[in-house]
């Protein structure tokens, strides 16, 4: 059975005590972070990829209901199951779950399900099309709408297209979250694995301003010596 309320009782009854634990300070859900108010009932990914594959035909208002938690690996489950039906759609039902999945940002709050699925299906469905829209949830208030717009561009980087990538993490430059400068660097440092030059340039152009941690991540595929001359800079 795909009912939501199904589903999610099976997932609680898999819950490790300790993992919840722990969990609230891997995902800084205490007073005042950028995950406050979140739960968890500490069921590791793995076991959420085998759920989802369980549920593969969930309906879109199951997986509504699923976002709607307040269960963090509740509305982790629902992006994989997006991601995954994202992957075998064509046509039309792509568009829908694209369409979907943008109308849902404000409950895929944390930088894990933006990153189980950003690259997948906004990435996916912009592979081929105008990507205004990347640039509208960068200016976005929310974190994780610029956090998808970045992350989105993995798709592209694999496929040889880096330009939005450059774009993003230029204007990211001056992004006040360090979650931001994280995400911008890890695509940066992906680029570099296939356009290094254009990595060096990129650097070599806002060294002066670029955030410490999206420095780091960005140069952490460069030889020891280039890694040094960057830092010190």
């Amino acid at each position: 059975m795909n009912n939501a309320n199904t589903i999610i009782e099976a997932i609680k009854a898999l819950g490790d005590e300790e993992l919840a634990q722990n969990a609230p300070r891997f995902f800084k859900s205490g007073p005042g972070e950028y995950g406050e108010g979140d739960r968890f009932i500490g069921v590791r990914v793995p076991t959420l990829r085998n759920c989802a594959k369980a549920h593969i035909n969930a309906s879109l208002e199951t997986i509504r209901t699923l976002l709607e938690s307040e269960w963090h690996e509740i509305r982790l489950l629902a992006v994989i199951l997006l991601s995954e039906q994202f992957k075998k759609a064509k046509g039309e039902d792509r568009t829908t779950i694209y369409n979907f999945y943008l109308t849902q940002t404000h409950r895929i709050n944390n930088w894990d399900l933006v990153d189980s699925s950003a690259h997948h299906i906004v990435g996916g469905y912009l592979a081929d099309k105008d990507r205004a829209v990347l640039y509208s949830l960068s200016d976005s208030e929310s974190i994780w709408e610029r956090r998808i717009a970045m992350m989105a561009t993995f798709t592209f980087i694999r496929l040889n297209q880096f330009e939005d990538t450059y774009a993003l993490a230029e204007k990211y430059l001056t992004d006040k979250e360090d979650l931001i400068h994280k995400v911008s660097g890890w695509m940066l440092r992906d680029v570099g694995k296939r356009d290094v030059e254009g990595l060096r340039a990129f650097l070599t152009t806002h060294i002066a301003v670029i955030p410490r941690t999206m420095l780091r991540y960005a140069i952490e595929k460069l030889d020891s010596e280039e890694r040094k001359h960057f830092l010190s800079l």
